[in-house]
């Protein structure tokens, strides 16, 4: 059985992480269901890499500055859109 720490936290075990492909980092959904919570591991690439985009973009204007996504030419950027949407597990 397994608890939830005073944070809110759940620590899955090993054999779940592993049947699931849960790592660190691996985003998931966790919704209410028949007064079940369900937990489900957001796996489309292109939602993944919009909602980081949507995050670099807000705290690139709460700095006030500008986003290094705005050009479409950030190496880096388009190195991580790449092994997300690869699937890669060692980005």
């Amino acid at each position: 059985m397994v608890k939830v720490d005073r944070k809110g936290r759940i620590i899955f075990p090993q054999e779940i992480r592993d049947r699931l492909g849960l790592t660190p980092g691996t985003e998931v959904e966790i919704y209410e269901e028949d007064g079940k919570a369900v937990i489900e591991v957001a796996n489309n690439p292109e939602e993944i890499i919009e909602r980081l985009e949507e995050l670099v973009r807000e705290t690139a204007s709460e700095l006030g500055e500008r986003s290094p996504l705005e050009d479409g030419t950030d190496p880096t950027a388009q190195k991580h859109r790449d092994a997300v949407r690869r699937g890669d597990k060692n980005r």
